[in-house]
Order: structure tokens, then sequence, then C-alpha cells
């Protein structure tokens, strides 16, 4: 940012040409529509509170004064908005790439080494084209314009409702604290603020410009006579009344001074209650956790949907069509060509079964579904083509089904890996829930040499993992062993009632888990 142009009120005050500068007026105009503001809320709440106790005999009432509450949601937008009169920010185009249409580039140094374009003898001139408009810089992306910096509103610290509607909008707002705060700020500028403003503003601007126009009214209302400055004492005379005017340039400037302070002071509170500078990143970081905690919960479901309708309906297709294959063939002549094509068609619809039937266990396990965590991880152990010990050190509760089904697949995953890449002759699963966290190691006596770093499956185990507030910790030096460490939060399932989530970013999960 170029220095002759301050970012907000607190550099221009240090500028010696801050008198000179729009900067005062702003800070003038910025204090005066704050006083207008606040009294107008004001008379504005006091109508809305009389009418809503009013009516809180008939209980009409009753929700007029509720929604009091919300007045300063309109009021912290207008609020935000004329921060920008005080504050500065850069515009998108002031240091434009030059590569980009419309972008000016700045000159540049001439090549050393570059060879000068000779003109083309043959060629003939072009007419100028009698259309064509002068070349005018644009001064709003040129480096040194005064008003490259575009004001804008301050961010809103607001998320959005999860859905649609009066209600969701409702409940979002009043569980948020930016709206206590801007309810806040209302009263406050009803209250005191604006009281202050008007009062410093009579001060610092109104009275040094009535005794700047001395001289005019003495010549004028006081017929060259006497006039009185500021309903205080009595001017007789010219010699007076320019003294009266001098003194008044230098408290105007003084003024100018105060109200730059006290603008910059009513932005920071403003700011502060209104749109803290964290606010806006804190709500929408917290929108995003519960956004993958639903992306979590509706990926499950997903799942669980494809394992039903392969379960339910192309696996029980499949079985009709070998038994339909078997009774044809038994009617088939033994030894001719039928029997021998029904035969190959029997055998590769098994095969087909068979492999369905290893996919819809690997979508979701039913074992994982009706036994829990530790069933489903001896299952995968008895299925791995490397032998695996498996140990826990208590009998495991039930847990949230996001977290089984995300556990399972970190320990199917892991021993997947050490089949393929470790080259271990065994591998060994260990596990225990305590705390509220569950805990998971496998380990293998491989070659070792695993690095999530470097894009494999593991970067993906490790999301699905942090997406329930988990981490996945790797150790796997060159030349083995390897270990794999999942933790977990969560808190067991009760029997008969919905799952208990410990972390913030499961809470959202418990009703679809």
């Amino acid at each position: 940012m170029d220095p002759r142009y301050p970012r907000d009120v607190w550099q221009a005050l240090t500028r010696p040409r801050y008198l000179l500068s729009p900067w005062p007026w702003r800070a003038a105009a910025y204090l005066l529509t704050g006083a207008v503001l606040g009294a107008v809320l004001l008379v504005g709440l006091a109508a809305w509170v009389t009418v809503g106790g009013v009516l809180a005999i008939v209980l009409v009432g009753l929700p007029l004064l509720a929604a009091t509450v919300l007045v300063g949601l309109p009021v912290a937008a207008l609020e935000r908005r004329r921060l920008g009169w005080i504050e500065r920010k850069r515009a998108p185009g002031a240091h434009a790439d030059p590569s980009k249409p419309g972008a000016h580039a700045a000159p540049s140094k001439p090549d050393a080494h570059a060879r000068p374009l000779a003109p083309d003898a043959h060629a003939r001139p072009l007419p100028p084209d009698p259309h064509a408009r002068p070349f005018a810089p644009d001064r709003h992306l040129h480096p040194l314009a005064p008003d490259r910096h575009l004001r804008s509103p301050a961010p809103t610290p607001h998320i959005d409702p999860p859905a649609p509607g009066l209600r969701a909008w409702l409940s979002t707002r009043l569980r948020e604290g930016a709206t206590w705060r801007e309810f806040g700020h209302a009263l406050l500028t009803a209250c005191l603020l604006w009281p202050a403003e008007a009062l410093l503003l009579l001060v610092a601007l109104v009275s040094p410009l009535a005794m700047i126009a001395t001289p005019v009214l003495l010549a004028t209302a006081g017929g060259g006579r006497e006039v009185k400055v500021l309903k205080v004492w009595t001017v007789t005379g010219q010699p007076a009344a320019f003294a009266a005017a001098a003194l008044g340039v230098l408290l105007l400037a003084a003024g100018a001074y105060a109200l730059g302070l006290a603008a910059a002071a009513r932005a920071a509170l403003t700011r502060r209650l209104v749109a803290p500078p964290d606010g806006g990143t804190r709500a929408r970081v917290a929108e995003l956790t519960r956004s993958r905690a639903r992306l979590v919960d509706a990926f499950e479901a997903e799942r669980r949907r494809i394992e039903r309708d392969l379960h339910d309906g192309a696996q029980q297709r499949l079985v009709a069509l070998t038994m339909s294959l078997g009774l044809a063939r038994l009617d088939a002549p033994p030894g001719g060509p039928l029997a021998e094509q029904l035969t190959r068609a029997c055998e590769e619809a098994g095969a087909a079964l068979a492999e369905l039937r290893e996919l819809i266990h690997g979508i979701h396990p039913q074992v994982l579904a009706d036994y829990g965590l530790e069933a489903a991880v001896a299952d995968a152990a008895d299925r791995s083509p490397v032998p695996v010990d498996v140990g826990f050190v208590s009998p495991l509760p039930r847990l949230p089904q996001a977290v089984e089904a995300a556990a399972y697949f970190v320990v199917r995953e892991a021993l997947a890996n050490v089949a393929r890449h470790s080259g271990a002759g065994r591998a060994r699963v260990e596990g225990e829930y305590g705390d509220g966290r569950l805990v998971l190691e496998v380990s293998d006596d491989g070659r070792g040499g695993a690095d999530p770093g470097r894009g494999t499956g593991l970067t993906g185990l490790a999301d699905r993992v942090s997406v329930l507030d988990g981490r996945l910790s790797v150790t796997s030096p060159t030349g083995g062993p390897t270990l794999l460490r999942v933790e977990i939060p969560c808190e067991p399932t009760p029997k008969d009632g919905p799952c208990v989530w410990s972390s913030p970013r499961t809470a959202s999960s418990s009703a679809t888990a």
C-alpha cells in the first residue's frame, strides 16, 4: 500500500497533511450519520416497545417484544457499510496482471539483447479508424491514483442457515453470539453513543465554524455594532470579530483531530461488536466442520443403501439365475453340448455371485452392523492373506456407526497395504477404548518405508479420520517395522437411544448416524 494514502483514520492522524486531507470531513460525516442513526433508532425502539407492551395484554405483543432482539441485525449491516467511510481497502486492479485483459502494464526496462523490429518497406500504413476512441488510462488501475483503494463493507460474522425457511433462519440467528452482540450494539447506539457524538460535533465543529463566521455576522446581523458569539460573549468591532475568527480557526483544527480520534474509536468499538476480525472466519470454519460431518453421514447412508440394494436385488436375482441354470442343466441330455454350456453358465453365475458377495461385504459388512467393530476387525483379519494377530485390551462397546465404519475401513485398508506393499510375514491389530477415545494400532514386520506425504492411500485414511476429529499417525522407518495408529474421540452408543458424540465435528451426525 502506498504510504501517501492511509488505510484508515488512525494512520491519517499521524500524517502532517491530515488537516488538508478529506479524512477530517469523513470523520465528521461518520459521526453525524451515527448520531442521526442513533436518534432514529431510539425513537423506533421506544415506539416498538410501547406498541408491543400495549398489545401484550392480548398476547399479540409478545412476539413483537421478542422480535426486538433482531433489531440489531439491520443496524449492524448498516454499520458495517458505514465503516467503509473511514477505512479503505485495496482495489483488485491496483496491481493488475499486465497479461490479463484490462490491465495496464508498467513500463519495463528495454532488453539489451533484443533487436529492434525493422519496418517493412513493402507494408502500407493502415488508415486511421474514424470510430476509434483515444486511449485514456484508468485512474482506478493506475498505481499512483488516489482512489485505487475501494471502500467495501466489513464481512458479516453470521453463518448461513442449514435449511431454507423462516424457522431455520430464526433458530440459527438466535443461537449465534453475533446476534446478541449486535443487539447490545444497537442499544448502546440508541442510548449512549449518539448523544456523545452529537455533543462532540457541536463542540468540535459547529462552535468553531460559528466563531469563524463572527465577522460576517457582525457586518450583517449585528449591523456593524455588536454580535454575541456562541451566546456567551459580546463582540463589538471588527478587530475583536477577526480575533474570534482566528481563535475559531485554531479550535477547528483541534476539533478536526478530536473528530478523527472519536471516529476511529467509534469505528473500533463498532468493528469489535458487529464485525469481529475473526468472526467471519470462525463462523465459516464452524459451518465447514458441520458440512463435513453431514457429508460423512450422507456418504455412509449412501453406502448402506447401495449395500441393501445389491443384497436384496442383484444378489437375489443371481441366486435365482443360478438355480434356474442348475434346473435346466438337470433337464438337458448329459454329455451333450447344451449340458456343457449350461455347466459353464452355472460356473460363471456362481463366480459372479461370489464376487458380488465380496463387493457387498466390502461396502459395509453385515458383521460390523450386527456385532460391532471388534468382530468386524477379526473378520477382516481372517480374510487377510497375511497372518494377522488380533488383540483388544478389553471388549469394545458399541460405538457410533460413523466411528465404527471409519475405524473398520482404516484397519481393512491397512491390512490390504500390508499384503500388497510391505512384504511382511505377519501383522498385528491391537485396540482399546478408554477415556472417551478409541485407539487402534496396526503393525507389521515388513520392509517399511511407508510415507503418507507421497500421495498414497494413507492420505485418504487420514482425511477420513480427521472428519471425525480423529488423528492418524504412521511410523515406518526403512527396513521396518511399520506402525499405524488411529485415535478417534467418541462416546459409547446407548443400547436404546441415539448416538452420543464427544467431538464437535461429529455432533451433528448423531441424528442420522
